[in-house]
């Protein structure tokens, strides 16, 4: 599938650090005296921790430093605050796997964003722990690869699962409604780099059939969760969230109908912003830039 070309590239600088006097003018500075225009800046202070994040971007056309140079030209300055920092390029294409098993409506949805042009990523290759989805991958003209898993067969499938990600250069895994729940094996492979989704009744409604609890109990909102995944289920930085409005009138299969289109809906705003670099985990939180 193809990727549409992106004509004035720019260079995206995500930073944490302990808060400070002078970081945002002395990034700025730097800026301004090589000649680059800030088309994005971001920042936010944690008051409670003492912490601050920030996300610049800015051309790279005039600027004057070479790009393979700025990570050097940089470095002064965040040694000089204590930060952590990375330096990411917006032509370049994040490789993204998609983990599926049966339910299609969450990948229908990333694959219909990615043909428009929405989310700019390459997608090399599709993972399933079964064989329902395959023709979907054909379609679209996927790679599609089958790791069947059992309780006996677990550990060693998602060993040959991490040495595909690593051969084809994988930066991104995401969970389309993967039934699967992934051990720390494949977690610390790819840390802050697995995206999951699922409903928002958890804990309240959890189990194979949340949306009928939710139902018996009358609830009036339905709500899905995007996150990274970590070795704690469900547990890992929130990186978007919604909600929809449900009634008495509603049968239960309303209640999947609009819970499935909200899983749809935030598992693509939660890849956007992570493929955009717009996301920054620190602890077990997830700061977003906009």
């Amino acid at each position: 599938m193809s990727i549409p070309s992106q004509d004035s590239p720019t260079a995206i600088l995500r930073v944490s650090c302990p808060d400070q006097a002078g970081i945002v003018a002395a990034v700025s500075s730097f800026l301004y005296e090589n000649q680059g225009n800030i088309v994005d800046i971001d920042q936010h202070v944690d008051q409670d921790e003492g912490g601050f994040f920030m996300r610049v971007e800015w051309e790279l056309a005039s600027f004057a430093v070479a790009r393979d140079s700025l990570a050097v030209a940089l470095a002064p300055i965040a040694a000089r605050f204590g930060m952590e920092w990375e330096l990411h390029f917006s032509d370049v294409v994040p490789r993204t796997a998609l983990f599926v098993t049966k339910e299609n409506h969450c990948l229908y949805d990333l694959l219909s964003r990615h043909e428009s042009g929405e989310l700019r990523m390459e997608i090399p290759l599709m993972v399933s722990n079964r064989e329902d989805l395959r023709g979907v991958a054909d379609r679209f003209g996927i790679p599609f690869r089958h790791f069947p898993i059992t309780r006996e067969t677990k550990a060693a499938q998602e060993r040959n699962e991490i040495e595909l990600l690593r051969a084809e250069g994988i930066d991104l895994v995401v969970l389309a409604r993967y039934m699967q729940i992934l051990s720390p094996l494949m977690t610390e492979a790819f840390p802050n780099r697995i995206i999951n989704i699922h409903h928002s009744f958890l804990p309240a409604f959890p189990g194979a059939r949340p949306y009928h609890s939710a139902h018996r109990r009358g609830v009036k909102l339905v709500g899905a969760t995007s996150h990274y995944v970590t070795e704690e289920l469900d547990e890992g930085p929130i990186i978007a969230q919604g909600v929809t409005p449900v009634s008495h009138s509603d049968s239960v299969q309303d209640f999947i109908r609009k819970g499935r289109a909200l899983e749809q809906t935030v598992l693509s705003r939660a890849v956007w912003l992570h493929i955009n670099r717009r996301t920054l985990v620190h602890a077990n939180r997830t700061i977003v830039f906009g």
